[in-house]
C-alpha cells in the first residue's frame, strides 16, 4: 500500500513538472511573438512653437472693422418706399439700396417746368417789345429812356428764364435721388430704416463697409498712449483662430481721448487684408516688448535630458522624435520661454512627453484629434 502511494505522488510530482514546463514554453513563445511585432505609432499632440515676445506683450482686444465704412442716406426728405437689401447682403457699386416715394418729387418737377414755361413766354414778349421799341428809336419815335426801360425789363426776363432752369434742374435731379445707389462695392452691416418710414435728408439708412482693406480698432489707455507710433509692427490673434497670429503695424492714433473712457483709439491694418478675420470678430493686438529671440511653448512640452530642460522635436519625414536641449528664460501663465534649440518650423510634442523615447515614430495629431501632414 505504502509502495502504491508513493508511486501515485511521483506520478502526480512528475505531470506538474511536465504541466510547468508546457506553460513556460507558452508564454515564452507568446512573449517571443509579441515582441516580433511592431509597435503602433502613438498618437502625439503636436504644434509650432510660437514667438515668445507675445507672451511678454502688451495685449489689446479690438473688434475687425473695414477701414472705410460709408453711412448711406437720401438727399432729399420721403417716405421710404421699398428696401432691396438685407444685413450682410454683398452688394455692387452703383447697386439700389432703396427707393422714396417719387410722387411729391414728380410734382415739384411739373411745378418747375410750369415756371419755366412762364419765364420763357414772358422772355418772349419783351422781346418782341425790345425788338418795336429798337426800330421806333432808330426813327427817333422815342426817346433813349423809354428804349432802355424795355430793354431793362428784356434782361429781366432772360434772368427769370435762367432762374426757372437753374430749379428744373434741381426738380429733376431731386426726383432722381428717389433711388439710393451704393458708392462703392461692400458688405451691408446695418440697416437704420425700414419701408414706410419718413425720412429726412442725411438720414443714415443703410451701413457699407467697403470691400479691400480691414482694421481691428482698440482703446489705448492714456498713461500708454504716448509710446505708440504709426507704422509700428504688431501681431494680431483672432479670438476664432487662437494661436495664428497675422502681422500688420498701427495706421493711426485717434488724436484726442474719448470723453467716456479716457481712452484713445488706435487703428491696426493687417498686411495682408485676404488673411484678416471677418468683420466684427474679437482680435487680440499684440505689442512686443522686447526683441529676443525666444519660444513659448506650454508647459506639457517641457522634459529633461541628463537632468537638463528639452524637448521633443518631431521629424517631418519619418515622424521619429527625439530630444532636443533648450534653455529655460521665464515660466509665464500662458506657457514657458525657451532659447536654443528651436526654429519657427520646428513641430515639438506638446503632450504625454514622460511617455515617448529616442526615436519613436509616432502619429501626429492637433488639440481636435485631428491628423496633421507635417
Amino acid at each position: 500500500m505504502r509502495v502504491y502511494t508513493r508511486t501515485l505522488k511521483q506520478s502526480a510530482s512528475a505531470f506538474a513538472s511536465a504541466t510547468l514546463a508546457v506553460l513556460i514554453c507558452v508564454n515564452v513563445s507568446a512573449c517571443s511573438s509579441k515582441a516580433a511585432t511592431p509597435e503602433p505609432p502613438r498618437n502625439a499632440l503636436v504644434a509650432h512653437p510660437q514667438p515668445a515676445s507675445n507672451a511678454d506683450a502688451e495685449v489689446y482686444s479690438g473688434d475687425v472693422h473695414a477701414r472705410f465704412e460709408s453711412q448711406l442716406g437720401f438727399r432729399v426728405n420721403g417716405k421710404i418706399k421699398t428696401r432691396l437689401v438685407d444685413v450682410g447682403d454683398h452688394v455692387e457699386e452703383r447697386q439700389v439700396i432703396a427707393e422714396l416715394d417719387p410722387l411729391d418729387l414728380k410734382l415739384q418737377v411739373s411745378s418747375a417746368n410750369a415756371t419755366l414755361s412762364s419765364a420763357r413766354t414772358n422772355r418772349d414778349l419783351a422781346q418782341s417789345e425790345y425788338d418795336r421799341y429798337r426800330a421806333m428809336l432808330d426813327k427817333h419815335f422815342i426817346s433813349h429812356t423809354q428804349f432802355d426801360t424795355v430793354s431793362n425789363t428784356l434782361k429781366a426776363a432772360q434772368a427769370q428764364v435762367q432762374q426757372a432752369q437753374a430749379a428744373m434742374a434741381v426738380a429733376q435731379n431731386q426726383a432722381e435721388y428717389t433711388t439710393l445707389r451704393a458708392d462703392h462695392a461692400g458688405l451691408i452691416t446695418a440697416i437704420n430704416a425700414e419701408a414706410g418710414q419718413v425720412v429726412s435728408a442725411g438720414l443714415s439708412v443703410a451701413t457699407l463697409a467697403r470691400d479691400g482693406a480691414s482694421e481691428v480698432e482698440i482703446a489705448v489707455p492714456e498713461n500708454r498712449i504716448a509710446s505708440f507710433q504709426a507704422g509700428t509692427p504688431v501681431a494680431i490673434e483672432s479670438w476664432a483662430d487662437t494661436g495664428r497670429h497675422l502681422a500688420g503695424h498701427v495706421r493711426e492714433i485717434g488724436p484726442e481721448a474719448d470723453h467716456v473712457t479716457r481712452t484713445y483709439r488706435v487703428r491696426v491694418s493687417f498686411e495682408d487684408s485676404s488673411l484678416a478675420p471677418r468683420l466684427g470678430q474679437t482680435a487680440r493686438v499684440y505689442f512686443a516688448t522686447s526683441s529676443a529671440a525666444q519660444w513659448l511653448v506650454p508647459l506639457s512640452a517641457l522634459h529633461e535630458q541628463a537632468g537638463k530642460p528639452a524637448v521633443w522635436i518631431v521629424d517631418a519625414k519619418t515622424h521619429q522624435v527625439r530630444l532636443s536641449p533648450v534653455n529655460v528664460n521665464a515660466y509665464r501663465e500662458q506657457g514657458v520661454t525657451l532659447s536654443g534649440g528651436l526654429v519657427a518650423q520646428d513641430w515639438i510634442v506638446t503632450a504625454g512627453v514622460h511617455k515617448l523615447r529616442e526615436g519613436q515614430a509616432i502619429a501626429p495629431v492637433d488639440s481636435l484629434n485631428r491628423a496633421i501632414a507635417l
